[in-house]
């Protein structure tokens, strides 16, 4: 409870026969903080928020009016405050290492003299295990079952470990495998969109808002939700009851007029809005969406558009409360009563949207016409490189022959052995409706269904190279799709049921069949992937496929019946019917009526009633699991999956002064765009790299390595897989791809990891160079963990994406940015340098500093750097060696 209330916001609030307390916007309004009734909704969370936490320390009266003062300076002013989120939510990749880190925590707090018990979550956390089935088994009827007992087989240390802190920590629930996709679980089940909590004997009333390991935890934006995805670090720090800092945002209103057309999906939509809002810049800033053309949209669009804010840049996507809001928590079963708080609290707080709602004060506004949307994808590399699917066969032979640098080779094809068949640039050799953004929306699954039940009435099969997988976010569209009949069709044609969880997009799509994987690496092809997800990041989906697209699930379907980007759909036929007679995707697009009565008839409340009655129990599978007990885990060294970090290792009770960087040399020099997948890659882990042999040496053979994602939760092979991807590019090696760097003075040439703890053992700090947007992609905690592992003291860039800068600082390392115009290409670095930056002992948020840079031929560049530490609380953190360093020594004291 807050000590305070400077503008007098504490009152109740009746909602039938209940009674609640809450901190009234309408009364701290006429108590002084006059006009914030025009604030953007998001801006109004954020400021109950502050007066609910108001306290005089982390919280002060200035901070609220600092909020209010948005309606004059739209969020240009630099003003730190302190967010507290209602809870965290977190999937299994990242939340594993979470765990680690508070198993850890509890033996450091042991060891400095505490009770190791105050270690504990103080918000609610949910952790859902959705990213650990792999698509090792597809296109049949037992594809589901065995990558279920292949998953449990793989991952039973990872599992009994959850197991034990489901027992061991309060306050921490674990939905286990195969239930759905967190971002889907938290939308049908765990959100609630108004949080109550007891407290003094009264009832709290407040919005809910959350903070989740997984970027696209902002797919809770579209139920009026305000959630963001911070680093594992950051939430760790955010359970432990730590304030998340954050600078007054700007907010760009988006503007949504119209309706779609017939024929143009929700994933037409976000591509447009990404590229949209990508174009515009936005990384930082809030999103809100607005306008008349929300009154068409469903809660499944806007809750798609809220799940790729982290590719179009914005910490979030907000949509207002509505009655769409109130209808969709009806049907996802929400208690009655809540749903009335949610009503009563959001039109009383002036947060519930209406057609006739007079339009908030934005920073910015930009606007989209529905009605303009054409279909599209989005490849092949990144998810704001929107094309229309009438330019997709242009554009793929394009970057064929300038990206991929082809040209002349479109015509090139290479036998697959054992066929009848040859594969060629563009083939589609993944076509994957894998969950997170498609799969909350029926309207775009059940379309995929009726243009497989089409295709195959019209005798079309998808093409037998093609890699085809349905990976849904929860267990409510398995039962639509069944009952509708529509799993058959989607069956017939190769679509089987493969797990629930995020498989694809994260890089679970596991191995291309041998003889396709042959025949693409023996004439170099540039293999496709089509998937419905969200990511499409180089050497992200499969080692062997180069170019990847994101589109709607029902193109998805059309692509793996053409079976490759050199079809143009719009123009040529998917293939030949049974009666000999092309079929083109006109003749089998589902038009909106057909798709709609299917959703009416088929999408029913008693579905998400039953699938989330006993949401915590779990299968056979999870049940079988014997976890240990106790108040501290009982480590075992022989482990490959959970390991003790080193992070507490001699912590003492007060911090050690940082101090200046003197004599660093440069471990990479990297280009713009360098994603957390390059820094630290979730994929499969090679067996001749430094992970693979880790794991050798540790009698784990190569059919066993599983992959990064499931093995974060041991420090050993994380910090041997940093900067290990397949496809990053160390600028210090010409033309070389992969995770390699030079030792100097000697010249030698290793994998970073090797050349790293040469220097460590030398004694010598490490510098990373790089250029614009460093760090985007997911908020993965082991981009920052690793870095600073292999003994990086700064990393130097043109700019950071936010989640990543903030986790460095999270983890003690100095994120610097170039003056404008600056970059280590114009300073002519070539990685034999050394770095001095002094002025690190004395650092100040957002200080101007000189790196001083010595060339092998002994001359001296200075140039002008910006600390990127950019509050006091992240100075805090910094000081202490990381935040939970932090986090440990103010609980032992």
């Amino acid at each position: 409870m807050a000590s305070l209330d400077s503008f007098k916001a504490r009152k109740t609030l009746q909602v039938g026969a209940k009674t609640y307390t809450y901190y009234s916007l309408k009364a701290a309004e006429a108590n002084g903080l006059s006009g914030i009734s025009a604030l953007p909704v998001s801006m109004k969370v954020l400021l109950e928020n502050l007066l609910r936490f108001e306290d005089g320390r982390s919280v002060s009266k200035s901070d609220i009016e600092a909020v209010a003062a948005f309606l004059v300076n739209r969020g240009k002013a630099e003003r730190e405050i302190a967010f507290r989120p209602s809870r965290v939510l977190m999937q299994d990749f990242t939340g594993v290492p979470a765990v680690v880190d508070l198993a850890a925590m509890r033996d450091a707090m042991k060891a400095l003299g505490g009770d190791p018990t105050r270690i504990n979550p103080l918000v609610p956390v949910d952790l859902v295990i959705d990213h650990s089935v792999v698509v090792d088994y597809f296109g049949n009827a037992d594809a589901f079952k065995n990558n279920v007992a292949r998953e449990y087989e793989q991952n039973q240390e990872r599992y009994r470990f959850l197991k034990w802190g489901q027992s061991a920590f309060d306050n921490f629930r674990v939905v286990p495998p195969g239930t759905g996709i967190c971002h889907q679980v938290n939308l049908e089940y765990l959100a609630q969109t108004v949080w109550t909590k007891d407290e003094g004997g009264t009832t709290l009333a407040y919005p809910d808002t959350v903070v989740g390991t997984d970027s696209h935890t902002t797919m809770i934006n579209g139920l009026g939700v305000l959630g963001w995805g911070v680093g594992g670090i950051e939430a760790e720090a955010s359970m432990l009851g730590q304030p998340n800092s954050m600078l007054i945002p700007e907010v760009i209103g988006f503007r949504l007029t119209g309706r779609l057309p017939a024929g143009v999906t929700a994933t037409d939509l976000v591509l447009t809005v990404t590229q949209m809002l990508r174009k515009k810049g936005v990384v930082g800033k809030f999103v809100e969406f607005f306008g008349h053309g929300l009154d068409h949209m469903t809660l499944e669009d806007k809750a798609t558009i809220g799940n790729m804010a982290p590719e179009y840049g914005a910490t979030c996507g907000f949509f207002p409360v509505d009655a769409e809001t109130l209808k969709y928590l009806d049907k996802s079963g929400r208690n009655p009563d809540r749903i009335a708080l949610v009503e009563a609290y959001s039109k009383e707080q002036g947060m519930f949207r209406t057609a006739g709602s007079p339009d908030p004060v934005f920073t910015d506004i930009l606007e989209l016409d529905l009605a303009t949307v054409l279909p599209s994808l989005a490849g092949p590399k990144r998810p704001q490189d929107r094309v229309l699917l009438s330019d997709a066969k242009a554009g793929f032979l394009a970057a064929l022959a300038g990206e991929f640098k082809k040209p002349g080779e479109a015509g090139k094809t290479v036998p697959v052995a054992g066929t009848d068949y040859a594969i060629g640039h563009g083939a589609v050799t993944i076509a994957a409706i894998t969950s997170c953004t498609n799969t909350s929306n029926p309207s775009v699954l059940v379309a995929a269904g009726l243009l497989a039940r089409k295709a195959a009435a019209k005798g079309l099969k998808s093409k037998p190279w093609v890699k085809t997988s349905l990976a849904p976010g929860s267990q409510v569209v398995e039962a639509y799709l069944s009952q509708s009949g529509l799993q058959k069709d989607l069956d017939a044609l190769g679509f089987n049921l493969v797990g629930f969880g995020c498989t694809t997009c994260i890089g679970n799509s596991g191995p291309l069949p041998e003889p396709i994987s042959e025949a693409v690496n023996k004439g170099d092809l540039v293999g496709a992937a089509v998937l419905s997800g969200n990511r499409n990041f180089e050497g992200r989906v499969n080692p062997d496929v180069k170019a990847n697209y994101l589109a709607s699930p029902p193109l998805v379907v059309a692509y793996a019946l053409a079976g490759s980007l050199q079809v143009d759909l719009t123009m040529e036929p998917l293939g030949t019917g049974s009666d000999g007679k092309p079929v083109f995707l006109s003749d089998i697009w589902p038009d909106g009526a057909e798709i709609q009565a299917v959703i009416d008839e088929f999408v029913t409340k008693a579905m998400f009633v039953e699938k989330y009655a006993d949401v915590f129990k779990g299968d056979e599978n999870w049940r079988k699991i014997s976890a240990p007990s106790g108040q501290t885990y009982a480590w075992d060294e022989r482990s490959t999956y959970v390991q003790n970090p080193p992070y507490f290792t001699g912590l003492t009770k007060t911090p050690v002064p940082p101090t200046d960087i003197h004599d660093a040399h440069i471990l990479g020099l990297f280009l713009d765009s360098i994603t957390t997948d390059h820094i630290s890659p979730a994929g499969s882990i090679k067996a001749a790299s430094p992970a693979g042999e880790y794991l050798r040496d540790h009698q784990v053979r190569p059919v066993d390595f599983n992959q990064y994602g499931t093995r974060r939760g041991n420090h050993q092979v994380m910090m041997r897989g940093t900067f290990a991807n397949i496809r990053i590019k160390n600028q210090m090696l010409a033309g070389v791809e992969g995770g390699f760097s030079i030792h100097y003075p000697d010249g030698g040439e290793a994998p970073i990891y090797d050349v790293a703890m040469k220097y460590k053992a030398e004694g010598v700090p490490l510098v990373v160079f790089a250029g614009k947007e460093y760090g985007t992609g997911s908020s993965r905690d082991w981009a920052a963990k690793g870095t600073k592992l292999l003994g990086v003291r700064a990393v130097i860039a043109q700019s950071f994406e936010r989640i990543h800068r903030s986790n460095l600082v999270g983890m003690g390392v100095v994120p610097f940015t170039f003056a404008e115009g600056t970059s280590w290409q114009s300073l002519g670095l070539k990685g034999d340098e050394t770095v001095t930056i002094n002025g690190i002992e004395t650092i100040k948020p957002r200080a101007v500093i000189e790196a001083e840079i010595r060339k092998a031929d002994g001359s001296v560049v200075k140039t002008p750097l910006l600390c990127r530490i950019d509050t006091l609380d992240e100075l805090d953190y910094f000081k202490n060696g990381g935040i939970l360093q932090f986090v440990l020594r103010n609980l032992a004291a």
